[in-house]
């Protein structure tokens, strides 16, 4: 099982590079990094001012076409029906997730830059959102990175590991 990073607009390798370390060492399979696709133009909605993910889903489905595990790396804010907001998504049954940056850093909530917490929440959602394409379905246990996260405080809350619970579960 080889996992496959796919920036979607730019993204600062420095961001990828400290991906693929982390998942590798998570997951243990091969992470490769993919050149980067341009951001969907038409995921954006113009009444609620940011990007449908599902369409962002679509997209990478289409760029999967040697079955890996692909996860898409985007800067602009998401959303999906019925949530005004997501830190990333998941298709289980495609195996292709999408997290995006956007509302992880300090900065967008007026606050100073903190890169260590930043690079600590984009790896968590990284790790959860794969989760989801290995089968694995949220954990009610609150420090498992499967633990879904309603607000950045869960995101930081929770460990970037599996539970003992969810570990075995993981089918590589």
């Amino acid at each position: 099982m080889e996992i496959i990073l796919q920036p979607v607009g730019r993204i600062d390798s420095d961001i990828l590079n400290i991906l693929q370390t982390r998942i590798i060492s998570i997951f243990g399979c091969p992470v490769g990094i993919d050149k980067s696709v341009p951001v969907p133009d038409e995921a954006f909605s113009t009444l609620r001012e940011r990007y449908l993910s599902d369409v962002f889903l679509d997209k990478l489905k289409t760029l999967n076409k040697k079955g890996h595990k692909l996860l898409g790396v985007t800067e602009v804010e998401l959303f999906t029906r019925g949530l005004n907001f997501v830190f990333g998504h998941a298709d289980t049954s495609s195996g292709v997730a999408i997290i995006s940056l956007h509302l992880l850093r300090q900065e967008y909530y007026g606050l100073p830059p903190d890169n260590d917490l930043f690079v600590e929440r984009f790896v968590k959602e990284a790790i959860h959102e794969l989760g989801h394409t290995f089968g694995m379905g949220h954990c009610s246990d609150s420090l498992c990175i499967m633990h879904f996260s309603n607000s950045l405080p869960d995101t930081d809350f929770k460990k970037p590991l599996f539970c003992s619970r969810c570990q075995p579960k993981l089918m590589l």
